[in-house]
């Protein structure tokens, strides 16, 4: 059975094709400003040529048959026919209440992506784009939505709800969702597997940072508490979001500032974080660049980044009533050696000892144990998988109908 998997965003769209016989990567690739002048498609299949495309996609409609081209192309791609195809995996961001399970897609599941538009509004309207460009690219295929916020949909309730009036729970949701729902639950599967324990007999604490950041505690494969909230703008300082502060902060700035609601969430969701407090960059990359150049901005931006994840680990600590592992995955887990080392160094109390000399190795493709022997948590570094995630739920589903 092959699958493909697709993630939209609102100018580009993310694919794998996945053979699931072996779960291997047949072919991958990106397309890039979907709607804006310049676009470009990168195509790679397994032991052939990179393929690029510059061609332009007015839609996501376009977009997909560039990609089942290039899927086809006798010198770049790795199928005869789309028939070969036997299911779409879609990462959808949101779903509200409704749904806490991937499931097929059909009007209903539309609809209730579309409801959601104004939970996820940079995200649902591509996702759905997504869906719609391969009902018409490839009628008569199943797709399947893979939710980002159902495996924190199960979270107790005295940790998602909000102490805010019940009545906006039940008008609006209102509530904590959590988000990276597919990459934490890859990872703790990952690391279960990796201490040769049953996932049910597990604690541990699963840290996804990247540009968009989460922090999640998993009990017995379970999410009992995450960092995001009711939108991916919650919990601690990320690339160009602020995380959660004090409400009052929020109006105050507006009154005083003189700017709207939707100004002010411009100003936490694309000015903050990293980029608002380093005055460099929203890349960790370049705000590390600026740190090592003595730029006080910059260093001060880390100090509150690696101070709020710590924080947040010692909290889930205590909601777990233990840990055994701590894993720490995505663009800046797994390349950031010192992010790790001084995490390590706050939570040191809780009986975590680093290996800093292979801490510093492990980046750019390099996984493994960053912790000592004797430490009483194990830390490990694992190269998260979003796409398979999507993809074994995929075929788990199509198989069942």
């Amino acid at each position: 059975m092959k699958i493909l998997v697709i993630n939209c965003g609102s100018s580009s769209l993310k694919y794998q094709l996945i053979d699931m016989e072996n779960e291997e990567v047949l072919a991958k690739g990106l397309c890039e400003r979907i709607g804006i002048e310049g676009s470009n498609l990168s195509h790679k299949a397994a032991g052939k040529e990179e393929l690029e495309v510059k061609k332009e996609m007015p839609n996501h409609t376009v977009a997909i048959k560039m990609v089942m081209d290039a899927l086809v192309d006798p010198e770049y791609g790795v199928i005869k026919d789309t028939s070969e195809i036997s299911a779409v995996g879609h990462r959808v961001l949101h779903a509200g209440t409704v749904y806490s399970d991937s499931i097929v897609v059909d009007e209903d599941v539309k609809k209730v992506i579309r409801d959601c538009f104004d939970l996820g509004p940079l995200h649902n309207p591509a996702n759905l784009m997504g869906i719609e460009a391969c009902e018409e690219a490839m009628p008569g295929t199943p797709n399947v939505a893979v939710f980002d916020t159902a495996f924190g949909m199960k979270m107790p309730e005295k940790a998602s709800l909000y102490a805010i009036p019940y009545e906006y729970y039940e008008k609006y949701s209102i509530r904590r969702y959590g988000f990276h729902g597919t990459s934490h639950r890859y990872v703790s599967q990952k690391m279960a597997e990796l201490m040769g324990k049953n996932i049910e007999d597990t604690k541990i604490i699963t840290c996804h940072i990247g540009n968009g950041s989460s922090i999640t505690a998993i009990k017995g494969g379970k999410v009992i508490d995450t960092s995001m909230g009711l939108t991916p703008l919650g919990g601690f300082m990320m690339g160009t979001r602020s995380g959660s502060l004090d409400p009052s902060v929020i109006t105050f700035i507006a009154e005083k500032e003189n700017v709207s609601a939707e100004e002010m969430l411009k100003i936490l969701n694309k000015e903050s974080g990293l980029l608002g407090v380093s005055g460099v960059s929203s890349d960790d990359r370049d705000v590390c660049a600026a740190e090592q150049q003595g730029n006080h901005r910059a260093h001060l931006a880390h100090e509150m980044l690696y101070y709020q994840i710590a924080k947040t680990i010692g909290s889930y600590y205590v909601a777990l009533g233990g840990c055994d592992a701590i894993v720490f995955t995505a663009g800046i887990g797994e390349n950031q050696p010192q992010l790790r080392e001084t995490v390590c160094d706050y939570i040191s109390c809780l009986g975590v000892e680093m290996d800093k000399e292979f801490n510093k190795k492990a980046k750019c493709g390099v996984t493994g144990t960053l912790s000592t022997p004797n430490s009483k948590i194990r830390v490990e570094l694992i190269a998260t998988n979003e796409e398979l995630v999507i993809a074994r739920d995929t075929k788990e589903i199509v198989e069942a109908l």
